[in-house]
This record gives structure tokens, C-alpha cells and sequence, in this order.
């Protein structure tokens, strides 16, 4: 009878199935979670050791990063079933403080880069991200494609010939094993399925075990061995709100893509914040700190339908069981199984019908421009807020430009009384359009008296004040008059408030 009602019952929406309680009550979106966060756990332990070898410190402090961050989130977090850990762009960061200070400093910094992720998430900084155009988002998601992807490349490259096969054949499952059926997660079976060949046939390759040494303790507490001084802020501070910029800006970008393929809305700020958090128990901890993971998000939403707080929690907890306690099995993962798992992740995140020639055909040129701004910065640089920073860039000054052209001024001379010259303006004035607006008066040619229409226009800044000046200053000085008319409330304002003092025509 219970059988028949859940098969007759509505489907779950988009939102239930971020519930926490929903999942716990349903075995099959249980098993679900569990295996999304094994899977996620199998995935980041290669990670969490390169990007450890990145930032130049040990092995374990990665992956003990790693456990703390995915927990603390799980918790703290404001976008259900994404994954953070230590991550690559942080690694990057943080990597010249150690090499020039040591382990303590970076522990000072990640805990600082935490504090100020909070005051930052709780001043609205997230808000930030409705100016991020969708161009730049989409290139942000394709570079990201790209890099996982560029990132197993030298786990291809000077390799015994039968990795080949090997990724071949898990590519074969990750890719095919969907199509025939979805109750275990592609990746899962991949991963152990190449690894029982492997120990079954003795085969000598490239395993998690080569990338470093796994822990055989659990994490303590360990708070940094620096002086409270001036001197210390001053060299933490730069890498600390460079840690704190990239991390939200990689961990905001990734919960949005989250929303956009799982239908739902996150908690921003509180995801802003949250992030803070988890870097500072990360930092107590002894950890290098850490943001969201867009590939391992990926594995844990895209690959495996994980949508809860509870996969988060089990990927940090899988972790630390199989590096701790299960360390000499894990170590026996052929990184071909890893590498399918990531190029699969990679073909999935990126946004093909982005590049389609029809829908390039369709785009203005600028939107694609700033795409391809986006996505040749990001990689070529690694990194992410830059790659993000220039698309901004790109877009913003490309909107300037089209919007600066849109402003038309339609002059109209009558004779009577004495003749006029008025002058109609239409459009949004700014420092890109007010720069034209000056050139687009006949001051030898007009009569006396010259009136300019400004009821379909509105002022936005002082580049316009400025011009308005210099134009009443270019008639005063050939003994014309100039009337201002038809100004809105606001624009009106401003000018009373600034004209005559911006240094127009001196």
C-alpha cells in the first residue's frame, strides 16, 4: 500500500528537493546524497594534493582543508549541495606568503581572509553580482570547462600506454552507464571499477598514492605561532584580502550556476558569510582555507543529482574516513578513473550552445566579444577574478560605447522675432555621450538666442554638467544666450547644485 501512494504521489519540486528532512525520509534521495558526497570525496582527494603542492605546504594540510570547509559549509552555507574545499585559485594566492613566510603566516592569513569574507557578505557585497552580465557568466562557465580540463592534461603525458585505455574505457562508463541507468552514480562505478582492474591484473599506473603521502591522524587545533604586531598585519593583510575577493568571487559565480541548472534560489549573503566561516574554522584548524569547487559542484549536482546540505556534509566526512582510516585503499585509485570523472565534468559544465553558429549569428558581436574576453583571460591567466574583472571590463566599457550613440540631437531655426535656434536632445547623457554632445552645435551659425530641449533626456553625471557649461560658455563667448529647458527633477538638481563650478571652458 505505502508503495502505491509515493508511486501516485506529485513529484518533488525544485525547491523540496533542496530539504534536508525530505531527503533524510526518502531512501531513494538518500542514497543519493550518500553516494554524490562518496564520490565528490573520491574526487577531491587528487585535488586537495595538487593544489597542496601548489600552494607549497604539505599533503595533509589540503586535505584537512578540505574536510573542514565541506563540513563548516554544509552547515553555514547559503547554496545547498555545493561542494568548497581547498581550491586551486586560493592555492595560487597564498602560495608566495609561504614560500617567503611559512606555514604560520598562511594559517593567519586564511583566518583573516575568513574575517573579512564576513564583514564583506554581511555588508551586501553579494548583491554585487546582479551587475555580472550573463556574457561574463557564460565565459566564466566555459573557461572553468576548460581549465578542469587543461588540468588532467599532464596526468596524460609521459604515462605508461595502458592509461590510455583506461581512461577510454572509464570515459566509456561515466558517458554511457547514464543511458542505461541512473541508480548509482556514473563516476562511482568508473572509480572502482578501473581501480579492480588495475589490483586485479597487477597493472602498474599512476594512482591517488603517487600524489603524496595520505594522513594517518585526525586534525587539532592549531592556532598560528606569529607576533601580534603591526608588522605581521602588514605582511598578511594583501594575501588575506586577495584570498577573501577571489574566494567569494569564485564561490558567488559557482552558486549561481548552481541555481541556473537546479531551478532554485540561494541565500547569497548568507553563502557570502558562510564562506568566511569555514575559512576561519579551516584557519583554527590549521588549514590552507579554501572556496567553492566548480568542478566537484559539478560531480555532486550534474553527475550524481545531489541536491542537499546532506552530500556537502559527506563529501567532508567521506574524506576524512578514506584518507584516515581507508588511506591504503584509496591510494590504490588509478588517477585514469579521476581523469574520466574530470573530462566528464568538464564536456558537462561547458555551455555548447554558447559557441553554436546560430547562436553566435544571433548575438551582437559585443556580447560575444565579452564571452571571449571572459574565457581567454581566465585561462590564459588561471586565474578566475581576473578573468572576471576584464569581462566586467570589457562590457562595461562596450555598453558605454553602444549607449553613448543612441543620444540624437535634432536641431530646428525659426526666424521670428528675431530668429532661434533650438536644439532637442534625446537620450541618456554620461560621460561617454555628454564628450559628443559638445560637438553637436552650430555656435557661428546660430541666431541670438538658442534654447536646449531637455525633456527627453536625463543627466547622470558631472561629465555632463561639465559639458552643458561648456557649451553656454562657447555661445556667451560668440554673445549668444542659452536657455536649459525641460530638465527633470533630478537632472535639474544637479545642475543647480554643480553648474558653473566644474572648470567648463577655463
Amino acid at each position: 500500500m505505502a508503495t502505491s501512494i509515493d508511486a501516485r504521489a506529485p513529484a518533488a519540486t525544485p525547491a523540496q528537493l533542496q530539504s534536508v528532512r525530505g531527503a533524510l525520509t526518502s531512501p531513494r534521495r538518500l542514497k543519493t546524497e550518500v553516494l554524490g558526497g562518496l564520490v565528490v570525496a573520491l574526487a577531491l582527494i587528487p585535488e586537495a594534493i595538487a593544489f597542496s603542492i601548489i600552494a607549497g605546504v604539505d599533503p595533509r594540510i589540503g586535505l584537512f582543508a578540505s574536510f573542514t570547509m565541506a563540513v563548516t559549509i554544509a552547515f553555514v552555507g547559503g547554496r545547498p549541495a555545493m561542494i568548497s574545499a581547498a581550491t586551486g585559485a586560493v592555492a595560487l594566492v597564498i602560495a608566495p606568503l609561504v614560500k617567503s613566510h611559512g606555514l604560520d603566516y598562511l594559517v593567519a592569513a586564511v583566518i583573516l581572509a575568513g574575517i573579512f569574507q564576513i564583514v564583506l557578505g554581511l555588508s551586501g557585497v553579494a548583491k554585487l553580482m546582479r551587475f555580472i552580465p550573463r556574457p561574463v557568466m557564460v565565459g566564466f562557465v566555459n573557461a572553468l570547462a576548460i581549465l578542469i580540463f587543461l588540468s588532467q592534461v599532464p596526468e596524460l603525458i609521459g604515462v605508461p600506454w595502458l592509461v590510455y585505455p583506461l581512461t577510454a574505457l572509464g570515459l566509456l562508463i561515466v558517458f554511457g552507464l547514464p543511458r542505461l541507468t541512473k541508480a548509482v552514480p556514473a563516476p562511482l562505478v568508473a572509480i572502482v571499477a578501473l581501480t579492480l582492474i588495475t589490483v586485479t591484473a597487477a597493472v602498474v599506473v599512476p594512482t591517488v598514492g603517487d600524489k603524496g603521502a595520505l594522513p594517518d591522524s585526525l586534525p587539532s587545533l592549531s592556532l598560528p605561532n606569529v607576533p601580534n604586531t603591526f608588522e605581521t598585519l602588514q605582511v598578511i593583510f594583501p594575501f588575506a584580502l586577495a584570498m577573501a575577493f577571489v574566494g567569494l568571487l569564485e564561490s558567488l559565480m559557482t552558486a549561481k550556476l548552481v541555481d541556473d541548472i537546479t531551478d532554485t534560489r540561494s541565500a547569497k549573503t548568507r553563502e557570502a558569510w558562510g564562506q568566511g566561516v569555514a575559512n576561519i574554522v579551516t584557519g583554527i584548524f590549521g588549514g590552507m582555507g579554501g572556496c567553492a569547487m566548480i568542478g566537484q559542484t559539478m560531480i555532486n549536482v550534474k553527475a550524481s543529482g545531489a541536491r542537499t546540505r546532506i552530500s556537502t556534509l559527506l563529501a567532508g566526512v567521506f574524506l576524512l574516513i578514506l584518507v584516515v582510516a581507508l588511506g591504503d585503499i584509496v591510494s590504490l585509485i588509478p588517477m585514469a578513473a579521476l581523469v574520466a570523472v574530470m573530462i566528464f565534468v568538464s564536456v558537462a559544465t561547458f555551455d555548447w550552445h554558447s559557441i553554436r553558429p546560430a547562436t553566435l549569428k544571433a548575438l551582437p558581436k559585443s556580447e560575444t566579444a565579452v564571452m571571449a574576453a571572459t574565457v581567454v583571460v581566465t585561462v590564459a591567466t588561471h586565474n578566475l577574478a581576473i578573468g572576471v574583472g576584464v569581462g566586467v571590463l570589457v562590457a562595461m566599457v562596450l555598453f558605454a560605447r553602444r549607449v553613448a550613440h543612441f543620444v540624437t540631437v535634432e536641431r530646428t531655426v525659426t526666424e521670428h522675432d528675431g530668429g532661434r535656434a533650438t536644439y532637442r536632445v534625446d537620450g541618456e547623457l554620461f560621460f561617454a555621450s555628454a564628450n559628443d554632445l559638445y560637438t553637436q552645435f552650430e555656435y557661428a551659425l546660430d541666431p541670438e538666442r538658442v534654447v536646449i530641449d531637455m525633456r527627453d533626456s536625463h543627466l547622470w553625471d558631472t561629465s555632463t554638467i561639465a559639458a552643458l557649461d561648456a557649451i553656454t560658455e562657447k555661445y556667451r563667448q560668440h554673445g549668444k544666450s542659452v536657455d536649459v529647458v525641460g530638465l527633470n527633477q533630478a537632472s535639474a538638481l544637479m545642475r543647480e547644485r554643480l553648474a558653473g563650478k566644474l572648470g567648463a571652458g577655463n
